[in-house]
C-alpha cells in the first residue's frame, strides 16, 4: 500500500511540473541589454634624452585610467617623471603625477566623461645619457 501511495505522490508531483513548464507564460518583461564596454591598452614607447619629457596624447571614455611604466632602459633603478594630464590639442596639463617612478611604478586617474588625455614622461634630473621606455596605459 505505502508503494501506491509513493507512486501516486510521485505522479502528482511530476505532473505538477509538467504542468508548470507549458502554458501561457504571462506577460515577460523583456531585459534591456547591457552595454558591455572593453578595457583598452594601449602602449607607448621611446627614448628620453637628459632634460627630456616625451609626451602621448589618447582618448578615453568614463572610467579608470591606469599609467604604468612598463620597462625603464636596462637600469630599472632610475627615476623619472610619470604623469596623467589632459590633452588640449597641444599641451599636457598635468593633472596627477609621480616625479621620482622606477620601472613599475604607475598613476591612477578616473575620468569622468569621454575625454583627451595624455601621458607624459619625463627626465627629473637623473639622466646622464638617452634611456628608452615603454609606458602602458589602460582605460575604457
Amino acid at each position: 500500500m505505502r508503494r501506491s501511495i509513493h507512486r501516486s505522490v510521485l505522479a502528482v508531483v511530476v505532473a505538477a511540473l509538467t504542468a508548470g513548464a507549458c502554458g501561457d507564460k504571462g506577460t515577460e518583461t523583456p531585459t534591456t541589454p547591457t552595454e558591455v564596454v572593453e578595457t583598452v591598452t594601449e602602449t607607448f614607447s621611446g627614448t628620453l634624452t637628459p632634460n627630456g619629457a616625451r609626451t602621448f596624447p589618447f582618448s578615453a571614455l568614463a572610467g579608470s585610467v591606469t599609467a604604468v611604466l612598463t620597462t625603464l632602459g636596462s637600469d630599472s633603478t632610475l627615476a623619472v617623471g610619470l604623469s596623467l594630464g589632459t590633452w588640449s590639442g597641444s599641451v599636457c596639463q598635468i593633472v596627477l603625477a609621480n616625479d621620482n617612478a622606477l620601472q613599475g611604478s604607475f598613476v591612477v586617474g578616473e575620468a569622468s566623461s569621454v575625454s583627451s588625455l595624455c601621458v607624459r614622461v619625463y627626465d627629473v634630473g637623473d639622466l646622464v645619457e638617452p634611456l628608452d621606455f615603454v609606458v602602458t596605459v589602460t582605460h575604457r
